[in-house]
């Protein structure tokens, strides 16, 4: 009798004690869940951020190396293109300046070389040889300068000739820099739109601080603007 009461207790505690150990068991469980849980959302939010990339807005009906062709074909064109209408007329006014100096300088050479020609015969020239034409196209011109010299009117000729030549590079240049005008207005102002998608950021922020205001720290606060064209 005593040997089956033993065993009933036995039995009792064992099933008690199994009982009791199952709570343990779950909340391990429920803890292992957590940790990894935990982990998993730990882990998620070093993922980096999807940005939406810069979107570039060119002006496809708008072509530089156009504008470029254009302006060296004739001068203003380009700019027309590029709807500068107003630079068009300083363009010729640049040009009709430049070709003044041109038609001026050459006219006065081609008089002082002819003069410089007479006055080194030292004599005036006698009808039917090859200066006598000049002398008379010349002549109120020669009988003022014939007591100056041969070889001042030698200088005068060249004078004016290398003035005529100054001209004629100047034109040119002047014709280039109007189409290099023409093409950085294509290029840096009409190829790129700005519409709403441009967003401005002011913050707070530190600014390095000049030399002389070294006793104040090395850093002073200042505003912060970005503009971010998306």
């Amino acid at each position: 009798m005593l040997k089956q009461l033993f065993a009933v207790l036995f039995f009792c505690g064992m099933v008690s004690l199994a009982m009791a150990q199952n709570p343990d068991t779950l909340a391990k469980r429920k803890d292992t869940t957590s940790v990894v849980k935990r982990d998993t959302a730990v882990r998620s939010s070093f993922a980096p951020k999807i940005k939406k990339e810069k979107v570039y807005h060119p002006d496809s009906t708008h072509i530089p190396s156009l504008a470029v062709k254009r302006s060296l074909f004739i001068p203003g064109w380009g700019q027309v293109y590029n709807r500068k209408y107003w630079k068009v007329p300083l363009i010729y006014t640049g040009l009709g300046l430049f070709g003044a100096a041109i038609v001026y300088n050459q006219k006065y050479h081609k008089q002082f070389l002819a003069l410089a020609k007479i006055a080194k015969t030292a004599e005036v020239p006698a009808p039917g040889t090859t200066l006598y034409p000049l002398y008379v196209k010349y002549k109120a011109e020669y009988e003022l300068y014939s007591k100056v010299g041969y070889q001042a009117l030698a200088d005068a000729s060249d004078g004016y000739l290398r003035n005529r030549d100054l001209s004629i590079l100047g034109a040119l240049a002047f014709w280039g820099i109007q189409t290099i005008d023409a093409y950085i207005d294509a290029k840096f102002i009409s190829s790129y739109t700005v519409d709403n998608d441009l967003s401005m950021r002011v913050a707070p922020g530190l600014i390095n601080g000049p030399t002389y205001a070294s006793n104040f720290g090395s850093y002073i606060p200042g505003i912060k603007i970005t503009f971010t064209l998306k």
